[in-house]
């Protein structure tokens, strides 16, 4: 049986593997699966930082935190931010909040998430 796991390991694609530990960590957090949340209802997601990125919404800044979890992605709108520290792209977080889908938007957000960094 080990072997059987060792062999794995070697044969599939990095990517794969790295999808199946963070789904086994968001696992971990005991938190809703992305793929799972429904628009309008409180939701706890976990993932990883995909991108961070400033946009300009309303006229004023907003930070744009884009997360997955192996399976689905997520946006975290912090508006009137231009940076937070410890959130980049490869960290680890949790967002606790209500998602909402816009209209020109196929993703979920969540505006102003209340956050964990691990």
């Amino acid at each position: 049986m080990a072997l059987k796991k060792f062999v794995e390991r070697l044969t599939k694609p990095v990517e794969e593997l790295d999808r199946a530990n963070l789904r086994a960590f968001c696992e971990a957090m005991q938190t809703t699966p992305i793929v799972e949340v429904e628009p309008r209802i409180p939701a706890r997601v976990a993932g990883e930082v995909k991108s961070v990125r400033i946009v300009p919404r309303a006229g004023a800044d907003a930070l744009e935190v884009v997360m997955g979890d192996g399976e689905g992605t997520l946006i975290g709108v912090f508006l009137g931010r231009r940076k937070i520290s410890g959130i980049s792209p490869g960290r680890r977080i949790v967002f606790e909040g209500v998602a909402v889908r816009e209209r020109d938007r196929k993703q979920l957000e969540i505006f102003n998430p209340i956050y964990t960094l691990i």
